[in-house]
């Protein structure tokens, strides 16, 4: 059967609802995996079978555990998320014991306003850098990771702060998307328009701490290719609105509209938006996961040939976001959206963020890489431009200590920053508790929080952003080659 460009030629496609642990134990012996009907595998050479089925394996075997663990991790999160707001409506955890004998204990409601995620008691700020105006050369990377950062609340939340603290218009659209081959809504994203730039930002949130089907997206190696774009993470794709059965077909099938697809609801807003100012522009950004859809997303609309949309796109603004695509994906987005519409992409990394350095760029495991301009930022936020963060695969001789000696800087740096900088970095309890500790022993993952990448937008060098605002010249004329740069890389 003929493949258009919209489908895949060569796919790998694991259903982990549809198996039970016995089947993927059974695997480990198959011989044919393709014929069960939970695992898709077209055409492949016997050595990409070989790698791709010990993948297979250990994937669904997560995915399979964490969706027996996702009542449990929900459950637990709600009510963590519930005594972190119950203690804050109340003041603090005296007053809450106060109130609660005077029978006046205030409940918060999770739909409501200014009820916080686990995501918001690690950064509780919500107000712009009012030092970053319109203008400066930090003022996109600053406004698009607050919005990522943002993007982790509910829509209540959201619009308050946008409309109230941000003072701009909260585009008023669902914020739920679904996934079609999960068959729940799991993905969210939301948009508004800023008034001072005519510029709008859609933000795509990242993984929740305590969402197992979030956590099946990022574990999830299947994987989508086609002629056109290459080889590209299929667990983002499917988040992003990859369709069952049809791939990416420029419009949905008739038994599919009544679905909220997160790249068909954004795509169709955005084009009725751009009808109405033919002057507007718009960014895209997320961190983690996030950051995968928000590059996955102009992929597809090159894919469509959405001209009208791609030459008003300014930028895709990504932190902590892991490798999306192989080397012909890379070649289709510097070909077809980098190059040819002049969009700028920085990604940011923090320090020793592990998400940054997966799936690995190994010949024989992954085939994935990253491309764009990568601004990097050490624990001193002091950022450079390079070609790739150093110890891309994140092993190196040494790490453990170096990483742990980072960690314990970390900690340090949190109490006397704020008496530096002033207030607005001063790190909560449940930041210094929950992230900064188990840093000493987890630097890989503590390293991946928002916050640091908020701090890096506000306290790097305004040389570094103004370098990357040409960052393909510098990169291009630049005398010390990507190596070579890393090499000199100083740790904080």
């Amino acid at each position: 059967m003929a493949v258009n460009k919209y489908q895949a030629d060569h796919y790998l496609m694991l259903k982990p609802n549809e198996v039970s642990i016995r089947k993927v134990i059974r695997l480990l012996w198959s011989k044919r995996m393709e014929e069960n009907d939970y695992f898709y595998l077209r055409e492949s050479d016997e050595k990409e079978v070989f790698i791709e089925k010990g993948l297979a394996i250990a994937s669904l075997a997560a995915q399979k555990g964490l969706l027996h663990a996702a009542k449990f991790l929900k459950c637990f999160g709600q009510k963590l998320e519930m005594w972190l707001n119950l203690v804050s409506f109340n003041t603090n955890i005296f007053m809450l014991f106060f109130n609660t004998l005077r029978c006046k204990v205030k409940i918060p409601k999770r739909e409501s306003d200014d009820f916080m995620s686990f995501a918001a008691y690690i950064d509780k700020r919500v107000k712009l850098d009012e030092k970053i105006e319109p203008g400066n050369v930090r003022y996109n990377s600053a406004l698009a990771i607050m919005a990522a950062k943002l993007a982790y609340e509910n829509k209540g939340f959201i619009r308050n702060t946008v409309e109230q603290h941000w003072k701009m218009e909260f585009i008023d659209m669902d914020t739920n998307y679904w996934n079609d081959y999960f068959e729940n809504f799991h993905t969210q994203g939301f948009m508004f328009y800023d008034e001072r730039v005519n510029m709008i930002v859609v933000s795509f949130r990242g993984t929740e701490a305590f969402n197992a089907y979030d956590w099946c997206t990022d574990f999830d190696i299947s994987c989508f290719e086609n002629p056109e774009m290459g080889k590209i993470h299929g667990g983002f794709m499917k988040a992003l609105g990859l369709v069952m059965d049809h791939g990416w077909p420029p419009q949905l099938p008739a038994d599919k509209r009544n679905k909220n697809l997160a790249y068909y609801a954004i795509r169709d807003e955005l084009n009725e938006r751009m009808d109405l100012n033919k002057e507007t522009k718009f960014i895209v950004t997320g961190h983690s996961l996030g950051g995968a859809l928000a590059v996955l997303f102009p992929a597809i609309l090159a894919l469509h040939g959405e001209t009208k949309l791609l030459e008003r796109l300014e930028g895709i603004y990504t932190f902590g976001q892991p490798r999306v695509g192989d080397g012909k994906f890379k070649r289709f987005m510097e070909e077809q959206v980098l190059d040819r519409y002049g969009v700028k992409y920085l990604r940011f990394v923090y320090c020793n963020d592990l998400i940054t350095r997966l799936p690995f760029d190994d010949p024989v495991t992954s085939l994935y890489t990253h491309f764009g301009t990568c601004l990097y930022f050490n624990s001193c936020y002091k950022g450079q431009i390079l070609d790739e963060e150093p110890h891309k695969n994140y092993f190196a001789t040494f790490g453990g200590t170096r990483r742990f000696l980072n960690a314990l800087f970390e900690l340090v740096r949190c109490l006397y920053l704020p008496l530096l900088k002033g207030g607005d970095y001063r790190e909560g309890l449940a930041m210094i508790l929950i992230v900064r500790f188990t840093a000493l022993a987890f630097p890989a993952v503590a390293d991946h929080n928002p916050l640091d990448y908020v701090n890096a937008t506000r306290l790097g060098s305004m040389e570094v952003f103004q370098r990357a605002e040409s960052s393909k010249k510098w990169l291009k004329n630049s005398a010390t080659s990507g190596r070579e740069v890393q090499d000199k890389i100083k740790y904080c």
